[in-house]
C-alpha cells in the first residue's frame, strides 16, 4: 500500500493491485516501478514507468507522449483513462473501495460540505460547433461506413485534431461526449456532464427503432463497426469493460429481448462478458459472440473484413437460462 492524496485527503491505496487488472505491452515490474509500453499511443517500447512506492507513488511520465498534457500525472488521472472515464468518477471510486478500515482505526473520508454538482444534459446545439464532414477520415481508416457516422452523429474537431463521439440518453437528449484524439489513444470526456456508468451508448436508437436485438460491446467504435459490417443490427457500448448495475437497469427497461455480447479478445472483455450474462440472466434472451483471432471487434473489421466480423455475431452461441427446481 502507498499514501496518495485523494480530495486533499491521505489514503492507502494498491497502486500494483489497481494497475493489474489492466492489459500492458512488454510490462517490468520491479519493487518500486512499472516500466511498460505507453497505454496513451501506439507504442512498442517500454518508455512509460508509474511509481508504485515512495514521496511519489502514483506518478507517471511517458517520454514519448505527443501532448504536454499527458506526459506526465498523477495516479487518478492515469486510472481514469484506463478505467474509460472522468477524473471524478476515477476519485469516487478511490474513496468507496478505500476510505474504509485501516488497522485497528476507521479512516472516515468526509464529503466536503457543499452541495454535489449536478450532472447536466448538454445543450442541444453542443455538437453543432464540431464539424459532420469526412475531412479528417480517423473512423474511416478504422472502417467505419460514413451512413454509420452520420447516424451516430459523430463530429471532428480540426483545431484540436479530435473525433467528437456523442452519447445520447434515451430520451433522446445530448448526455455526454467522448473525446478521441487521432494520434494516439488520449480520449476524454466533457466535464459536469451525466457519467459514462449511467448511459449506454446507442441505446438511445434502440428505443428510437424501437429495436428487440441489439449487440452489445466495450467500446464506442466496436458498436459502430457491428454496424459497419453489415449485420444488420445495432450496436451499442458500455464505455468500458465494467458493467454497472444503472446499465443493468437500463437495458431491462429497454425494448431489448435479444442480446449478443461482443466482449474484446482479452482478460478484462472476458471478465465484462461475464458481468453481462450474469446480470441479464433471466431479464432477456442471452448470446455469446467470441473474437478469436483479434483483440476487438474494430480489429477484425478492419484486418479481416466486414464478413469476418458478419459471421462472427451471426454465429454468437446462446446462452442457457438457469433450471429453478
Amino acid at each position: 500500500m502507498s499514501i496518495i492524496k485523494i480530495r486533499s485527503q491521505p489514503m492507502e491505496i494498491d497502486i500494483q493491485t489497481e494497475l493489474e487488472n489492466f492489459n500492458w505491452t512488454r510490462p517490468r515490474w520491479t519493487s518500486d516501478k512499472l516500466i511498460a509500453a505507453s497505454p496513451f499511443r501506439y507504442d512498442g517500447n517500454p518508455s512509460f514507468f508509474v511509481n508504485l512506492t515512495g514521496d511519489y507513488a502514483g506518478c507517471w511520465g511517458d517520454s514519448g507522449s505527443y501532448d504536454s498534457e499527458w506526459s506526465s500525472g498523477n495516479f487518478v488521472k492515469l486510472l481514469a483513462f484506463l478505467r474509460n472515464e472522468t477524473y471524478e468518477e476515477a476519485e469516487e471510486y478511490l474513496v468507496y473501495k478505500y476510505g474504509k478500515a485501516t488497522g485497528c482505526e476507521l479512516a472516515l473520508v468526509l464529503p466536503k460540505l457543499t452541495l454535489p454538482q449536478q450532472k447536466m444534459y448538454l445543450p442541444d446545439m453542443f455538437m453543432s460547433r464540431y464539424s459532420v464532414s469526412m475531412e479528417n477520415n480517423y473512423l474511416a481508416r478504422r472502417g467505419i461506413t460514413e451512413k454509420v457516422q452520420r447516424f451516430m452523429t459523430t463530429g471532428y474537431d480540426s483545431k484540436s485534431r479530435t473525433v467528437v463521439i456523442p452519447w445520447y440518453a434515451t430520451n433522446g437528449k445530448l448526455a455526454n461526449v467522448k473525446y478521441r484524439k487521432t494520434l494516439g489513444k488520449v480520449f476524454y470526456y466533457e466535464k459536469g456532464a451525466v457519467p459514462i456508468r449511467n448511459l449506454i451508448y446507442g441505446l438511445n436508437n434502440v428505443y428510437r427503432l424501437r429495436a428487440t436485438t441489439a449487440v452489445v460491446t466495450e467500446a464506442e467504435i466496436d458498436a459502430m463497426s457491428v454496424m459497419s459490417s453489415g449485420a444488420k443490427l445495432l450496436g451499442i457500448a458500455l464505455g468500458g469493460a465494467n458493467f454497472t448495475d444503472y446499465q443493468r437497469d437500463l437495458l431491462i427497461r429497454s425494448p431489448i429481448r435479444r442480446l449478443i455480447v461482443l466482449g474484446d479478445n482479452d482478460k478484462a472483455g472476458g471478465k465484462l462478458r461475464d458481468q453481462v450474462v450474469e446480470k441479464m440472466r433471466g431479464h432477456c434472451e442471452l448470446a455469446v459472440a467470441n473474437i478469436d483471432t483479434c483483440k476487438d471487434a474494430n480489429e477484425v473489421l478492419t484486418k479481416e473484413g466486414p464478413e469476418c466480423l458478419r459471421e462472427i455475431i451471426q454465429g454468437a452461441k446462446a446462452v442457457k437460462a438457469l433450471r429453478i427446481f
